[in-house]
């Protein structure tokens, strides 16, 4: 293991509260020191992080890297390329998978793969439900044993209510989140996008807000007895933000994610020229300018806990068909640091400590990550470290996506701000500074996982 040594970058730690210029020594894949004018002779590595953000790694809680199933839109080692482009050390990925991650054996699946191929740490979220068909309960307690790191049914909600009542105790009972994606399914049947004037303009049908709001009410409701941890995915609409604000002021075990197209996009990003544009289509929907300022608030007073992009690659082929025929989806790890520097730190709705707290600190405690070490900074711990050159601007472009991946309505995008070195366990896994590259399509260096 190499020893490395990380000088006169802004360090910023959320779980520990510093924020100042430090030094961060590392060995043998763990941290050893942090502090100011550290000296260490055996260094391998000396890299000047002067007017640069010293993290920890980012972390990402709802990515899908389709590994099981359909490997010709992601894999566990395309997507950990994608997550390491964007600054990212870990990665959750969902369970919608082909068989779903609904058992033990194929939670054991996706570390095995990882540690044969994956660039980041990645960890699997277990299925709530057999198939994710919404029927029956999976092998919840034993995926738990074997390491899923939370449940969730995402792609689609676990509808019925005295599932998710049983759902909820269960999952209780090993201390994990249960993720909800919130979609009531006989309110959205066949939808495609918001409903709303730029619907109704082409004539598409539309899928409401209500079909969000309703299944987080009635969630936060089976859940008052229970007291499972509760995690809403991807919110879209401000009224499920004021849901949850009152939920989380009664004291309910709430937290809440929200993605980077929902902070940025309204609706009308699927008109492109007078045509329904299908890069545009997600679950759930891009909606209207008030919600975005809803969601955007609610992460500035601590509604909203979770940054999260729900990568979700589509192949080319797929994401050109009509808009109707089209699957919910785009990609999201190369550029979200970015898209939240635009759609937050820019308008000044949050600083650089806050931003980090929401990509470290936060989805590590969703994940229960933190026992692990991850998402801080702390002599001893992990040395996953994400140096950010916050000044940078750059294009979102296809030389920037390292993943399978090329469905996003953020292509041509003039952002500020990106991962510039990324250390996984003490290993440089991303050097933006280094003149060769190897194999990631975004100008990065990636080394194989031992």
């Amino acid at each position: 293991m190499t020893t490395l040594l990380v000088r006169n970058g802004r360090v910023i730690d959320p779980a520990s509260g510093r924020d100042g210029t430090m030094d961060v020594a590392v060995r043998d894949g763990k941290i050893v020191e942090i502090g100011a004018g550290l000296s260490v002779s055996d260094a391998d590595r000396v890299i000047d992080a002067a007017d640069r953000i010293v993290a920890p790694g980012l972390i990402d809680p709802h990515v899908h890297f389709r590994e099981p199933g359909h490997e010709e839109k992601e894999t566990i080692e395309t997507g950990s390329l994608a997550a390491v482009a964007g600054g990212f050390t870990t990665v959750c990925c969902m369970p919608n998978t082909q068989p779903a991650l609904d058992c033990p054996e194929l939670i054991r699946f996706v570390y095995d793969r990882a540690a044969e191929r994956a660039v980041c740490r990645v960890f699997p979220i277990g299925a709530v439900s057999k198939g994710r068909a919404g029927e029956r309960l999976a092998e919840i307690s034993l995926m738990h044993d074997a390491g899923a790191v939370g449940f969730s049914d995402d792609g689609d909600a676990v509808a019925s209510a005295g599932l998710m009542a049983r759902a909820l105790a269960e999952v209780r009972e090993t201390g994990a989140a249960l993720m909800q994606h919130c979609q009531e399914p006989t309110l959205t049947h066949e939808a495609v996008m918001h409903a709303g004037v730029v619907s109704t303009r082409f004539g598409l049908t539309g899928w409401p807000r209500v079909a969000e709001e309703v299944i987080i009410e009635r969630d936060i409701r089976l859940n008052r007895d229970i007291g499972c941890r509760y995690h809403v995915q991807h919110v879209s609409s401000a009224g499920s933000v004021e849901i949850i604000r009152r939920a989380r002021a009664d004291g309910q075990p709430v937290t809440a994610e929200v993605s980077p197209h929902h902070l940025l996009l309204t609706d009308e990003a699927v008109d492109r020229s007078g045509a329904p544009d299908a890069m545009a289509k997600v679950n759930p929907p891009l909606r209207e300018q008030h919600d975005i300022d809803a969601l955007r608030q609610g992460v500035a007073d601590g509604t909203i806990t979770v940054l999260a992009t729900d990568h979700a690659p589509h192949t080319s082929e797929e994401k050109s068909r009509p808009i109707e025929d089209t699957p919910f989806g785009l990609i999201g790890l190369e550029a979200a640091l970015a898209l939240y520097v635009k759609a937050l730190i820019e308008p000044g709705l949050v600083g650089w400590p806050k931003l980090i707290e929401l990509m470290t600190t936060s989805p590590a405690a969703l994940c229960g990550l933190e026992a692990k070490g991850l998402g801080r900074l702390t002599p001893g711990g992990p040395a996953d470290l994400t140096i950010i050159e916050p000044e940078i601007e750059w294009t979102i472009g296809p030389e920037s996506l390292a993943g399978k991946g090329r469905n996003t309505p953020f292509m041509g995008w003039t952002v500020k701000g990106r991962a510039e070195t990324v250390v996984v366990a003490g290993t440089v896994r991303l050097d933006r500074r280094a003149s060769t590259t190897a194999g990631t399509g975004a100008g990065t260096v990636a080394l194989p996982v031992s």
